[in-house]
């Protein structure tokens, strides 16, 4: 078998092999702009068939994670456009995914020590920001409790989205992954149990979609459908997402509206491996089927179960995520049946240089 290692059209993007490097918060942005690090970190990752960066912010407002770099100013584009041309000079492909955390933020972190946003004005229970606990000192610090974005500031959140998406292409980046997954802003929409407006954004499957669907359409005409792709975790329950009775036909309504834009990809969350519940069995045959475009899907594959996963159709693209981080070659590690190295989760996050970042060697075979 050798499915992982063979080449995909990817909306006219070549990719030489399916495996997709998963996006990850690692928080070395001291200034919160990419640097040298940065840029070496993921040229280091470029033989992925396609990179999905770590969440990068599109503003201000969407900050929910200290030294997070993020896409809205000049400096930080200038910064990115560094990172793309280090991917590119090593034959690889990026997408920047675009990150809105809504409420899961805290003051310290928002302009003016203002409230965070969300789709209603409820507080996630024992969830937490990385901001700051005194002056001067990080840590975690409990989300503070949101206030709810109005009609008016719905679509405005949708313009930064635009805005920053010029900016991922002006930056080099082949496309952008809009984040709607894992709790964050669009999921806050999403999620029947949570939202509880009663306005456009609210209320009906159709209406709790809408801000996703709404920003997906606009990212699309701006860069081209082809160009952009999404981030979904069905039945996801991280930071305080809790079932709801139409639950499984608000997916498959999602994954219908998709089908018909003809975006890149979709990207499914499986969160079993970040210490949630996994999606249901059987669903996602039935997402598969209302779905019909490319689909990436992350969550604990091995080479083994990726390949099968391939074979079988249920999947295009294997996301793998931890997996990159200590081992920067992981492509040529699989496909030649070398050992893997093992990350040190004390350094997964924060400032520790190039510690746990680019510091993992590629694997000799002649040592």
């Amino acid at each position: 078998m050798n499915a992982l290692f063979t080449p995909y059209d990817l909306g006219g993007l070549s990719l030489p092999n399916r495996l997709v490097m998963a996006p990850m918060t690692r928080a070395r942005a001291v200034t919160c702009v990419p640097d040298d690090d940065t840029a070496l970190y993921y040229q280091q990752r470029a033989s992925a068939g396609l990179i999905i960066s770590e969440g990068i912010p599109i503003s201000r407002e969407a900050v929910g994670f200290l030294f997070n770099p993020g896409l809205y100013t000049d400096e930080q584009e200038a910064g990115w456009k560094k990172v793309t041309d280090a991917v590119h000079a090593k034959g690889g492909r990026i997408f920047a995914q675009l990150w809105h955390v809504g409420r899961l933020s805290h003051s310290s972190l928002q302009k003016d020590h203002a409230a965070p946003v969300s789709s209603v004005p409820q507080r996630a229970e024992n969830a937490s920001a990385y901001g700051w606990v005194d002056v001067g000192v990080p840590g975690q610090v409990a989300a503070d409790e949101p206030t709810a974005l109005s009609d008016r500031d719905v679509k405005r959140v949708t313009s930064d989205f635009v805005r920053a998406a010029q900016r991922a292409i002006a930056a080099g980046f082949d496309g952008i992954e809009l984040h709607g997954a894992n709790g964050y802003l669009f999921e806050q929409f999403v999620n029947g149990a949570l939202n509880t407006r009663d306005d456009a954004y609210g209320g009906s499957i159709e209406n709790r979609l809408r801000f996703l669907i709404e920003t997906l359409d606009a990212l699309a005409k701006e860069v081209g459908s082809n160009r952009v792709g999404v981030r979904l975790s069905p039945f996801g329950r991280l930071y305080d997402m809790r079932p709801y009775r139409d639950e499984a036909d608000t997916w498959l309504a999602a994954a219908q509206a998709l089908d018909t834009r003809k975006l890149a990809y979709v990207h499914l969350s499986d969160q079993l491996t970040i210490g949630a519940e996994a999606i249901p069995k059987g669903f996602a045959s039935r997402f598969r089927s209302a779905y019909m475009g490319t689909l990436i899907v992350a969550g604990g594959f091995s080479k083994t179960s990726g390949e099968e996963a391939i074979l079988q159709g249920e999947v295009d693209l294997i996301g793998f995520g931890r997996p990159f981080i200590a081992n920067p070659d992981l492509v040529e590690r699989l496909q030649n049946d070398w050992p893997l190295a093992v990350a040190d989760r004390a350094t997964f996050y924060g400032l520790h240089g190039a510690k746990g970042y680019t510091d993992y060697p590629f694997y000799d075979p002649e040592k």
